[in-house]
C-alpha cells in the first residue's frame, strides 16, 4: 500500500505503563462474514506506535476487529504480561468515515476509544 495513502481503519498503540509509543506490535484488520473472521490485513506499529497502512482505503458496514499480539511487544522489553493478545471489536456503521482505533496499553490493563 502506498505510504502517503490511509487505510479506512487506522490505530495507535501507546504503552501507558511507560508513556511511550509501542513500536513492532503485530496487528490485524479482520471482517466479521457471518459469524467467520476474515482477514483483511496486517501490520506491524511503526516507531511511533502507529499502524496506518492496514488495509484498504474504502470498506462496507459491518463488525470489524483489531487483533493485537502485545505477547510480542511485551516480550521484546522483557516484561511478564497478563494479556498476550488484545482484540477490539467495533462497527463500522459510515463507509465514508475514517476509523481510528487507539489502544492505550500495559502490563496488566488496556483501554480503548475511538479516535479521529
Amino acid at each position: 500500500m502506498n505510504a502517503h495513502v490511509r487505510s479506512k481503519v487506522t490505530t495507535h498503540v501507546l504503552d501507558s505503563g511507560i508513556g511511550l509509543p509501542a513500536a513492532g506490535v503485530p496487528v490485524r484488520l479482520e471482517h466479521d462474514d457471518l459469524c467467520n473472521w476474515v482477514m483483511i490485513a496486517s501490520a506491524e506499529t511503526d516507531a511511533d506506535g502507529r499502524a496506518t497502512a492496514l488495509g484498504p482505503t474504502e470498506l462496507p458496514a459491518g463488525r470489524y476487529r483489531l487483533s493485537f499480539d502485545t505477547s510480542v511487544y511485551f516480550h521484546e522489553q522483557e516484561i511478564r504480561a497478563f494479556y498476550p493478545e488484545v482484540q477490539i471489536v467495533f462497527e463500522l456503521t459510515d463507509p465514508a468515515a475514517h476509523y481510528h482505533v487507539p489502544l492505550l496499553l500495559s502490563p496488566f490493563a488496556y483501554s480503548t476509544y475511538r479516535g479521529s
